[in-house]
């Protein structure tokens, strides 16, 4: 080998393990803002808790049993769900907008949520469920459950009848979403008072009703997905290649389109299922993590699901404090800071930039 030959063999590995290391920075960057938010979403609330009381409930269990319920018990549950659901909907919409190849696919924007809104309706307003006798407070989650993953199911349905292509998925999306929203309106029409108000709060998305068996739910489904997701992770970026170069490289892309896509389903419905309708962070995480860190899914997954728990967590502490006393629903705040970033990728798309 030539010395020009081994010094551009040498510069190439450099480069790449700068790429590397400046990766695991950005990792590092996203988990380091985690901890702040969830530190401050642990140490604010209506009720002033000092540190010395919170650390005391949290590793010795305070004397006081009101501060041991209002930190175990809410503020607790709180922080980790915003963490794992805001994880759960940065990974759902980076593998939505790779198989799709569509920068604007989110489980929002393709009707997902809409589906789940749905399912919630149903038992607020008729007193659907899904399995008679189940206690009430699993009636919401487990309607929104099922009838999120029946509308990917739907989606899928209608992707497979035409190939499966991208362009047939969103189409397909775009339609349920269509249908359950007009669904949704007709059982807000008919709805009484109280239904109503309950529906609307549930739509309007809520971290209130977390609970640490929620959470356990929420991160095991979490952890299976990504997982899975990370083995796939060579072929899901060569999907990002282009179909016909992806295919010449031995990817069935059909196939793993369908695997990606059953995936995202359980984790958006399991994400959702929980907390209600929390627009743009599955939207807005995948973009972010993608500038950061390029197109390689092995990093790309990590820094995706690190980035939509920064979001959320963000989200959540702003909610508690952005009027005293009082906790506004999350999916406001996601989806005023989600608008902006949303409108700047319309105008970003037109130039052709993604």
């Amino acid at each position: 080998m030539s010395t020009e030959g081994t010094v551009h063999k040498a510069t190439e590995t450099t480069i790449y393990r700068n790429l590397i290391y400046k990766r695991i920075i950005f990792i590092f960057l996203f988990l380091i803002i985690c901890v702040f938010f969830s530190t401050l979403n642990i140490i604010t609330g209506p009720m002033n808790i000092s540190m010395q009381e919170i650390m005391s409930a949290l590793f010795l269990r305070s004397n006081d049993n009101m501060i041991n319920v209002v930190i175990l018990e809410y503020r607790l549950p709180w922080t980790i769900m915003a963490l794992l659901v805001g994880g759960a909907l940065g990974l759902a919409g980076l593998q939505m907008q790779t198989i799709l190849n569509n920068p604007l696919a989110s489980p929002y924007t393709l009707g997902i949520s809409a589906g789940a809104g749905f399912g919630a309706a149903l038992a607020y307003v008729i007193g659907f469920r899904i399995l008679p006798g189940l206690p009430i407070e699993f009636v919401v989650p487990l309607n929104s459950f099922i009838l999120s993953f029946l509308t990917c199911m739907l989606i899928m349905f209608i992707g497979k009848a035409r190939g499966f292509t991208s362009e047939t998925l969103v189409l397909g999306g775009i339609a349920v979403s269509f249908l359950f929203q007009s669904l949704l309106a007709l059982l807000e029409y008919l709805a009484s008072e109280e239904a109503l108000q309950a529906i609307v709060f549930w739509l309007f998305g809520s971290l209130t009703k977390s609970t640490m068996f929620k959470s356990c739910i929420v991160f095991l489904v979490l952890l299976f997905v990504s997982l899975l997701l990370l083995k796939d992770s060579w072929k899901i970026t060569a999907l990002r290649l282009g179909e016909e170069k992806a295919e010449s490289l031995g990817v069935n892309t059909e196939k793993i389109r369908i695997r990606v896509f059953i995936f995202v389903s359980i984790l958006t419905a399991v994400a959702v299922c929980f907390v209600g309708l929390i627009g743009f962070v599955g939207l807005v995480a995948p973009h972010i993590a993608r500038i950061l860190m390029g197109e390689d899914q092995r990093f790309l997954i990590v820094g995706s699901i690190l980035c939509g728990s920064a979001i959320l967590s963000a989200g959540a502490f702003i909610c508690k404090t952005i009027v005293s006393g009082a906790i506004f629903p999350i999916g406001i705040i996601t989806s005023l800071f989600g608008i902006p970033f949303f409108l700047a990728l319309v105008m970003r798309g037109r130039r052709g930039i993604w």
